[in-house]
């Protein structure tokens, strides 16, 4: 396994997780519901700069890997759906918005692991469309876990439209993946029967 700092840095979002989510099990005479909240959202704010921070690196100092291509998503994943959970527990993100989020991380990545298998990944490659989906959900889910108005703006409001424009994104994204990949799956389907 490779180590530079573009792993080491995705190794620090995916160690933030746990962190997250434990300070929403600390008893709130230890710290308040406002400071807990602040501490989520800029803790969030942080790793998700580090994924756009961490891919740079790599690009910049030609130290991509295999294995950075495989962690990087993990660890975003594991990310939004910690915090989708959260939220969820929270009562600040439905749980059909929440499904269709986490529901369409687990459909995508197992598409683009059988893809992978049959030599055609370059069909489900990251598209803009995903990205900007990414970038949706990266704004909402601090601001759903901020929650208090920040400069007379609600982040709470902010929030809960970006999150449904981000489920928007998701099944519109998956759609496009799955449109992509249909004619392999069916040319593998056909060989198979042949």
């Amino acid at each position: 396994m490779p180590i530079n700092l573009p792993i080491a840095l995705t190794w620090l979002r995916i160690a933030m997780i746990p962190l997250i989510v434990a300070l929403f099990y600390l008893p709130e005479h230890w710290v308040s519901m406002p400071v807990r909240d602040a501490v989520a959202a800029a803790a969030f704010i942080i790793a998700a700069l580090t994924d756009w921070f961490d891919g740079w690196l790599a690009r910049r100092w030609n130290q991509t890997s295999s294995f950075g291509a495989f962690l990087d998503p993990v660890a975003d994943k594991l990310m939004v759906c910690a915090a989708l959970l959260i939220l969820l527990h929270l009562g600040r993100v439905d749980s059909f918005i929440a499904l269709i989020i986490i529901g369409r991380e687990i459909t995508i990545s197992a598409l683009r692991e059988w893809m992978a298998k049959i030599g055609a990944s370059g069909s489900v490659a990251v598209h803009r469309l995903g990205k900007f989906k990414t970038a949706t959900q990266m704004v909402a889910i601090p601001c759903l876990l901020y929650w208090q108005p920040l400069y007379g703006l609600s982040m709470q409001l902010l929030g809960q439209v970006l999150i449904v424009i981000a489920a928007i994104l998701t099944v519109w994204s998956m759609c496009y993946y799955l449109r992509r990949a249909w004619p392999e799956i069916r040319n593998k389907s056909d060989q198979q029967q042949a």
